[in-house]
């Protein structure tokens, strides 16, 4: 069974196969394909423990044998991967979710002076009926993440969550600071960034490593 240490509102899932795929995440060596595949894998396993308590709705239904109370959820599900990485981790939850509404927002970040830069920003309308899943496999420095989430409330979004891979105790109080609402949700929490803003030990440049871009 899955265990998610909560601080706060700071989520970090334990769990043995997240363990395991977050080793072929890290390990320098390991290929391409290799990296999509165990990214996209943590990816499933995110949404699953995230999505543990979004509201349901009663809906009568037939098995073959009989009728029944199922469940549905209460709100539209939107996923917004930040450019370029997040779609790492949307590849995998439209695997679980393939209804859910996709928006994009691109953020680089400036090398002098580790800023976000906002290059573009596409949302579906209904974000304030929606719930909204920010995705981003780095938390690092949080100004990406803080600014992703000031665009999303900009545009009537109410229920956010935001889900990366590795989060980083800097980013985590950056994220926090501004919007202290936002549940975190992460696979690993890294003690620091190195001098060029990368989180340490990290797994190196997620979007370099998942597009094969080195």
């Amino acid at each position: 069974m899955s265990k998610a240490r909560t601080a706060g509102n700071v989520h970090l899932l334990k769990h043995s196969l997240v363990a395991a795929k977050m080793s072929v995440l890290r390990d320098k060596t390991t290929a391409t394909v290799q990296f999509r595949c165990a990214l996209e894998q943590i990816a499933i396993l995110l949404l699953t423990e995230a999505s543990k308590h979004w509201p349901t709705r009663a809906t009568e239904i037939e098995t073959p044998l009989a009728p029944m109370t199922g469940a549905s959820l209460a709100q539209p599900v939107v996923f917004v991967p930040i450019l370029r990485a997040g779609l790492g981790l949307l590849e995998g939850m439209l695997r679980v979710m393939p209804e859910a509404e996709i928006g994009h927002i691109g953020l680089y970040r400036d090398d002098v002076t580790l800023r976000p830069v906002n290059y573009y920003c596409r949302l579906p309308a209904r974000l304030a009926q929606s719930h909204v899943v920010l995705l981003d496999p780095m938390l690092a420095t949080g100004r990406s993440a803080t600014e992703a989430v000031t665009l999303l409330k900009s545009q009537g979004a109410t229920s956010i969550q935001f889900i990366c891979v590795v989060a980083c105790e800097i980013g985590i109080e950056q994220l926090r600071s501004v919007h202290p609402d936002i549940p975190i949700y992460s696979a690993a929490i890294d003690p620091e960034l190195n001098e060029f803003g990368y989180i340490v030990p990290g797994l190196g440049d997620a979007g370099d490593r998942y597009f094969g871009t080195l």
